[in-house]
Order: C-alpha cells, then sequence, then structure tokens
C-alpha cells in the first residue's frame, strides 16, 4: 500500500497538436537517471477525453518517498539560480515547446490506496480511467478517503471499476480528494456511467457522504502508450 509514499499531480495545458509528442517525451524522453536523480517513479501519464473536460489536457503523477523524498526532489531541481536542472535544460526547452502551463497539486494516499508498483504487479486490462475530483468541507478529506475505503471501493468493484488510487490534496485546508479508477472496456464504461447516474447504491453512497462532499468532478483518461499502467513497468 501506498503510505508514507506522496505524489506530484500535474494537470498540463497542451498547445494546439502536439499531445502526442508530449506524452512520448514525458516518458521515453524523461531517461531513467533523471528519474533516479530525483527519487520519482512514474505513476501515470494520461490524455484527457477532451469531451469531458477541457482539451487539450495531460496529467501526469509522479510517485516519491514521503515528504523528505519530495524535498530531496525539490532541492535537486532548485538548488539551481534558473530553478532548473540544467542537465535537462534541452529538454525543458522541447517541453515548452509542447505546453502553455498547468496546475500541480502534492497528494497524500490513503493508505488502502496501491503503489505503482503493485499496480505493475498485478496489471488489469483497462481502456480508460475515471479521474474524481471531489471538493469537500473543511477538514474532512481523511474521514471522506476512510469512508471510501470502508464503504465503496468494494460496490465500485462489483461494476469492475478497479482503484488506481485514492488521494488528498496536501498544502490546502484538507478539502479536496481525489479517486482513480480503471475501466475494462469502453461497453462497460457505458454500463458504469448508467450506475452512476442514479443506481440505489449510488444514491446510497451519495446520502453516507453527504455531510462531507460538497461539490465532485468526474473526467476520462487514456494512458499513455509508454506509461507504466500500460506496460507494466517504468518507462
Amino acid at each position: 500500500m501506498a503510505d508514507g509514499k506522496i505524489y506530484i499531480h500535474e494537470t498540463i495545458d497542451i498547445i494546439g497538436q502536439h499531445r502526442a509528442a508530449y506524452l512520448e517525451h514525458m516518458t521515453a524522453g524523461w531517461d531513467r537517471e533523471a528519474r533516479a536523480a530525483r527519487g520519482m517513479k512514474c505513476f501515470g501519464v494520461w490524455g484527457t477525453v477532451g469531451s469531458t473536460e477541457r482539451w487539450p489536457q495531460v496529467v501526469n503523477m509522479w510517485e516519491l518517498d514521503g515528504w523528505a523524498g519530495l524535498a530531496g526532489n525539490f532541492a535537486h531541481e532548485l538548488s539551481h539560480d534558473s530553478m532548473q536542472d540544467p542537465e535537462l535544460a534541452s529538454w525543458w526547452a522541447t517541453a515548452k515547446s509542447y505546453r502553455s502551463g498547468g496546475l500541480d497539486r502534492i497528494m497524500l494516499p490513503a493508505e488502502y490506496s496501491p503503489t505503482i508498483d503493485e499496480l505493475c504487479s498485478a496489471p488489469t486490462e483497462s481502456v480508460c480511467y475515471l479521474h474524481e475530483l471531489v471538493s469537500l468541507r473543511p477538514g474532512a478529506a481523511t474521514e471522506y478517503l476512510g469512508r471510501v475505503g470502508q464503504h465503496w471501493v468494494g460496490q465500485a468493484g462489483e461494476q469492475e471499476l478497479g482503484l488506481v488510487g485514492a488521494f488528498r490534496t496536501a498544502m490546502v485546508n484538507d478539502s479536496e480528494a481525489l479517486l482513480i479508477w480503471s475501466v475494462p472496456s469502453w461497453p462497460q464504461w457505458a454500463v458504469i456511467e448508467e450506475f452512476l447516474d442514479g443506481s440505489a447504491q449510488v444514491r446510497s453512497w451519495r446520502r453516507r457522504s453527504s455531510d462531507l462532499v460538497l461539490d465532485w468532478r468526474r473526467k476520462l483518461l487514456c494512458s499513455a502508450p509508454q506509461a507504466p499502467l500500460r506496460t507494466g513497468q517504468q518507462p
């Protein structure tokens, strides 16, 4: 389980038709030595399905060993006046031509959330992923994730939703959570959306969490070809 890990979640705005090139740049283009120097593992690289949210967009996630690992990553990157590792200057320059900016979050996992190594050791067939960002009353994110683990993960699994990750956003007032689920096929996605739209089980779950949840937004992601959730190994 991912207890003790920490994650960087990146939402990237892509310029024009460069999404495929950026997906390649983020996986095959960033070599193992660069990630190893930062103590980072690639958790996921996805393209947002534009019909379900902002486009063109990419979502990246990186796994590190807790706050100390994140501090080491920052120290490596930010110990230069440019605030960038000079060894990656050419990589940054190429990335800039593909993207216009983005929004990052630091995420802390629920105790039951799997690590990327665990996900790769027991791969599941996934055609897409549900990315659910949940807004909560201040101070409620930890309790909400506890209820997800106790009351919702099992019911979601009955619909063939596989838990990829359950996180709360750090450096805010414990008011945001993120859930990522794998979906095995497009026909099953249609079944899942009908289920989520109004089944008795979902209505019951919404009531159970209504004292904590203010709002939520779901979008679809598709994995980059060389990302670990597709290949079963680090790119």
